[in-house]
């Protein structure tokens, strides 16, 4: 490549044809390779070839686009760059193709084509001389004779520099360009300077073509004047800031050959600059706590030095900009007004008190200290009873930010305390986010189906909440990502739950739990005719002028229809009578007599619905009249077009029907859908004294069995119970078969025990245990009846089925109190202390024994 006559390219290059862009030399560009000549170039030449002399290859410009390129090599432009292929970077998506780092070199002219496939060959003939961009005193020597270049050159350089000291000189790659002017030689400055100025891919190409250096001058002064000028009148005409108005220049990615490559780039290190600066002035602004702030000055330190290739530098400007985007003092003020409040809550939600005293407790002491820290709080209850809605309401009386987290299915720790930044892709907590995305430090947070986290290798997010809902310690809570302390004391933290089985003990202690108990059906009528149907008529597009729904029949669906502590079974029942009358007003109110139309079956009366259906049954077979009249307005909702929409009764009032045998009662059962009642069959046969159990019955379920057949037992002669044979010992020559229908359903508890003891008492002595009667209660051996829990959900689910009397432990009386005044007054209660009351309640006439013979007399003591 060197001779005695100077630096010279070989005599034949491979040729590079691209559309886009022109590179000159002295320049930089990065070049797309995806066509077949062009990937053949790049694999057979560039990666495979060891020298130098295989890296140089000639860029031809301006050739047909890839598109719509075909097996015929395009026409040639004549004049190219010979460039240095510096790197090669492959990628096999969207499709393979190659991108190439290209240095320019010198022009050369196409001399001859030497061949065209796998990709174009020449031989070429070399325009400029390398040795210009080493040697700076040719051009003074070359300028000396001719006095019109050498002046030319001198008007090019004053308005280089004239451009280049109307950019802020404070930038690093500003200066470095006013260093280069004085060190480059001239004759390069016309293409180093296009290639960074915007000017388009025809100009270039003109300055490209433009082989004497006197006409290469001409052409690229106008270009640089233009720039200038644009610049001056850009000055004028826009009011920038101080430190932007020397930084209005629109450039590209330039360099020279390797060794003293640089770049000035649009948005590049002048933006940067500026950029760092105002995250400098957030990061002061932001009012965070001494530690924190110590920690972002650390940060944007190491930013300033960092240049923006590294991977580090996003994820530190992502840290920073997180740290200021915190409220770490930004808070909403509270109101206070408790007469409100409570006005809003009643407004949102019926019935709920307990929840509601307790956020009027909160405003009351909030207005006598104003540091109070944000309650903890656990709603504890079925699905369906307004947990989630309740916790909105809260925020909203209080005037604060709401933040929903769904915790069901989290198994992971880093969902709750971020991950560490060594790791690729981390991100702060859903705590953290959840600030972040509210902009305040005191808002509701909602944490939703907390019973329900997971637990896996990534650790246990349950123990990570610990630190969260502790009063004690989430004023300096530690997210993994921001490493940094921040203030959770001030946040409202409510969580929901279905059951308190399934969360830890410890994180149990910390939140105070408030028990949602399901609805009663008065209240479920006052709910849907407050919220329900007014929402439903207005997600489906009716008004109370075309729709009407009667207490009456809203009674029906509740019993009839749905069995659920919540209203989501009721609300959806709503919303299929609005879309069946939906159906008919859309339908433009055309409605034949032969059609069994729920919506205008539904009249005013009972009894014209008959006279309808008499007046179609009337109809000959086959024959169908059209009624242009529209129906009448409001169509109201009958028992008997309720059937129509919703089709035949999903549930019966069957107790009094399934208690025609001895050996039948009625428990009483909790579960976290709310309470339910539970039917306990028993029959025996011939056998050799054994007990079996049926219905996926829990240990402590068959412990309870054993126990009332003991107690039975021992107490067989004073209840008068024998077996099939008139024998004194119920079991003996007999085997008990004792079941739990719903089958596939898991049942445990110790709370049927007093129903198996009736169950089985009722099978002994052979008589009928009364239909009206439903109970719970644990036993023990002696025959005492100990409490049970969920007595209110219980009771409930003994009124939504008809039940008119309950036998509950004596000490469980204190637990009624919870239960609604209209519930109490319809219902008959009896609390047993043993077992001997229970019988007797359930049984009608009572369960009379015989007097024990072995009674003591009273011994007075001497003592």
């Amino acid at each position: 490549m060197s001779s005695n006559s100077g630096i010279q390219i070989p005599s034949r290059l491979p040729l590079l044809l691209t559309h886009e862009g022109v590179l000159l030399p002295g320049s930089t560009m990065r070049i797309s390779v995806e066509t077949a000549r062009n990937m053949h170039l790049v694999k057979n030449r560039l990666l495979k070839g060891t020298s130098l002399k295989s890296t140089i290859i000639g860029v031809i410009p301006n050739t047909r686009d890839p598109e719509h390129d075909t097996e015929d090599l395009p026409p040639l432009h004549s004049i190219g760059t010979a460039g240095l292929a510096v790197q090669v970077v492959g990628s096999n998506w969207p499709k393979p193709h190659y991108t190439l780092l290209i240095t320019g070199l010198c022009r050369f002219r196409v001399a001859q084509l030497l061949k065209e496939g796998p990709f174009p060959m020449a031989e070429v003939e070399q325009l400029d001389k390398l040795e210009q961009y080493t040697s700076p005193k040719e051009i003074s020597e070359a300028a000396g004779p001719e006095g019109e270049l050498g002046e030319l050159s001198q008007r090019f350089y004053q308005a280089a520099v004239q451009l280049v000291g109307m950019l802020d000189m404070s930038v690093p790659v500003v200066a470095k360009l006013r260093r280069l002017l004085d060190s480059l030689p001239r004759e390069t400055l016309p293409d180093v300077l296009v290639s960074m100025i915007r000017t388009s891919n025809k100009e270039k190409l003109q300055v490209l073509d433009a082989v004497s250096l006197e006409e290469r001058f001409k052409k690229t002064l106008p270009l640089l004047t233009r720039q200038i000028e644009g610049l001056k009148l850009l000055q004028k005409t826009r009011k920038l800031r101080p430190d932007d108005d020397k930084r209005v220049l629109a450039v590209r990615k330039g360099g020279v050959l390797p060794g003293r490559q640089f770049s000035l780039d649009e948005e590049g290190d002048d933006e940067d600059g500026d950029d760092t600066a105002v995250l400098e002035r957030k990061v002061k602004g932001a009012n965070m706590p001494e530690p924190a702030l110590r920690v972002c000055l650390k940060e944007l330190k190491r930013l300033k030095k960092m240049p923006q290739s590294m991977p580090e530098y996003a994820l530190t400007r992502n840290y920073l900009d997180l740290m200021v985007e915190l409220p770490w003092s930004k808070s909403t003020t509270d109101c206070l007004d408790i007469h409100a409040a409570r006005v809003l809550l009643d407004n949102d939600h019926y019935a709920m008190e307990k929840l509601k005293r307790r956020v009027l407790e909160y405003l009351a002491v909030r207005q006598l200290k104003s540091t109070l820290k944000g309650p903890i709080l656990c709603f504890v209850g079925p699905p369906g009873v307004g947990k989630t809605s309740v916790g909105r309401s809260i925020a909203r009386t209080l005037g604060r930010e709401f933040h929903r987290i769904a915790l069901g299915g989290v198994c992971d720790q880093s969902d709750i305390r971020g991950h560490r930044r060594t790791y690729v892709g981390s991100m702060p907590g859903r705590i953290i986010n959840g600030l972040k995305t509210v902009g305040v430090n005191n808002p509701v947070f909602l944490l939703d189906e907390v019973d329900k986290l997971g637990k896996s290798l990534q650790g246990d997010p349950a123990s990570a909440l610990l630190e969260v809902l502790d009063p004690e310690q989430n004023h300096s809570f530690t997210d993994h990502y921001l490493n940094v302390a921040f203030d959770l004391s001030q946040v409202l933290f409510i969580a929901t739950a279905n059951t308190t089985a399934t969360i830890p003990p410890a994180l149990l202690d910390r939140m105070e739990v408030l028990q949602v108990q399901g609805y009663t059906q008065e209240e479920k009528v006052e709910i849907a005719h407050r919220h329900l149907i007014s929402h439903q008529l207005e997600q489906h597009g009716l008004t109370p002028q075309q729709l009407q729904i009667p207490q009456d029949t809203t009674q029906d669906i509740i019993s009839k229809y749905t069995r659920e502590a919540g209203v989501r079974s009721l609300e959806r029942k709503i919303g299929a009578i609005c879309r069946a009358v939906a159906v008919k007003v859309a339908e433009g109110h055309k409605v034949t007599k032969s059609e069994a139309a729920p919506a205008e079956s539904a009249p005013q009366g009972a009894e014209h619905g008959e006279e309808k259906r008499g007046r179609r049954g009337e109809e000959p077979d086959g024959v169908s009249t059209d009624m242009a009249a529209p129906p009448e307005m409001p169509i109201v909702i009958d028992h008997i077009a309720l059937k129509d929409i919703l089709g035949p009764h999903i549930f019966e009032m069957e107790v009094s029907e399934r208690l025609t045998l001895p050996g039948v009662a009625v428990g009483l059962a909790w579960t976290p859908l709310g309470g339910e009642i539970m039917f306990v069959e028993a029959s025996r046969m011939e056998g050799e004294g054994q007990l079996t159990l049926t219905g996926q019955l829990g240990d402590v379920m068959k412990e309870s069995a054993h126990l009332a057949m003991s107690w039975l037992r021992s107490n067989a002669k004073t209840y008068q119970l024998t077996n099939m044979v008139g024998g004194s010992d119920p079991l003996e020559g007999t085997d008990i078969h004792l079941h739990f229908p719903a089958g596939a359903v898991t049942k445990d508890g110790p709370s049927a025990g007093v129903t198996m003891v009736t169950v089985l008492a009722s099978l002994f002595s052979g008589r009928l245990v009364r239909s009206d009667v439903a109970m719970t209660g644990e036993i023990t051996l002696r025959g005492l009846v100990l409490p049970v829990g969920g007595i209110k959900d219980k009771v409930l689910a003994a009124h939504r089925a008809g039940v008119k009397r309950v036998i509950i432990p004596k000490r469980n009386e204190k637990d009624l109190e919870e239960i609604p005044a209209n519930v109490r007054v319809e219902l008959d209660f009896v609390t047993a202390r043993n077992l001997d009351e229970v019988l007797n309640a359930a049984f009608d006439g009572g369960f009379p024994g015989i007097s024990n013979p072995l009674t003591l007399p009273h011994i007075a003591s001497k003592l």
